[in-house]
């Protein structure tokens, strides 16, 4: 086991992992955050994605041991985040959930784009 320490959706934590535990299991098993999903776990569905030290990152591929001294937040994290509740709002006005267990990894994926400025307006 491996003692790690992060900050996981503003809260201190401390962890004792397996050295193949990914952080998608960390987050789910032990954290109860179950918007974190795992479809491919081959980090190509980006069902699992979340923000590690504020970027995109898979969860299914990321080692929980390799977060030691990291700032995580999962969907569950993001709640009150404006830009967040804007894209969930437009999901569901365009319908744009389809079944909905890939949806948490595009609002948080969408949610980078906005930020970094890689979205155009609609025209």
């Amino acid at each position: 086991m491996t003692a790690i320490r992060f900050r996981l959706n503003g809260a201190d934590v401390h962890d004792d992992v397996a050295p193949r535990l990914s952080l998608a299991d960390l987050l789910r098993d032990r954290h109860n955050l179950t918007a974190t999903h795992l479809g491919c776990e081959h980090g190509v569905c980006g069902a699992c994605t979340v923000l590690v030290d504020g970027m995109p990152a898979r969860a299914c591929l990321m080692l929980a041991a390799a977060c030691d001294d990291r700032d995580i937040h999962s969907l569950e994290g993001l709640r009150d985040d404006p830009i967040i509740a804007a894209l969930r709002d437009s999901f569901h006005q365009r319908h744009a959930v389809q079944c909905g267990f890939c949806t948490p990894g595009m609002l948080i994926s969408a949610r980078d784009l906005i930020r970094r400025g890689k979205v155009g307006s609609e025209g």
